[in-house]
């Protein structure tokens, strides 16, 4: 059964242009995820049980809820082993996203959002995430204002 499971999002994962309807969208999402994770030098299960609680809440679709998790996971598995994309690259990444595609920034859910900051016991990092957080919000503002 766990053979078949990692199988399948291993192709949902390489493929999801493909497979996933509003694939762009779901990677807009990941990356907002995964910009708050990478605040860390390293990632726990608790981020990613965040990014599950929260993608059922959103799609109510185990895949689809499973991709997500899988889509944050590989973004920040890149940003922290230096794989050529950092925080900063990240987040002008979500920028440009929104420039291109502002109805993007509906998808900016701060309370979704929030959670992940209940994983961070270092009071560092947990100031560091809450910028990114403010940051968002003031994004979805000038996005959803223009």
């Amino acid at each position: 059964m766990a053979i078949r499971f990692s199988f399948k999002y291993f192709l949902f994962n390489a493929f999801r242009e493909l497979f996933l309807y509003h694939h762009s969208s779901l990677e807009f999402r990941a990356k907002l995820f995964a910009a708050l994770i990478s605040a860390d030098n390293e990632a726990n299960e608790c981020e990613f049980d965040v990014v599950k609680e929260a993608g059922m809440k959103i799609y109510n679709d185990e895949d689809r809820s499973n991709t997500l998790v899988l889509t944050t996971r590989e973004m920040v598995e890149k940003v922290l082993k230096n794989n050529g994309l950092d925080i900063d690259a990240l987040v002008e990444d979500i920028i440009r996203d929104l420039r291109s595609v502002p109805r993007y920034a509906l998808k900016i859910d701060l309370d979704q959002l929030e959670p992940l900051l209940t994983c961070q016991d270092d009071p560092d990092v947990t100031a560091y995430q809450e910028s990114i957080l403010r940051l968002f919000g003031e994004l979805r503002s000038e996005f959803v204002s223009a």
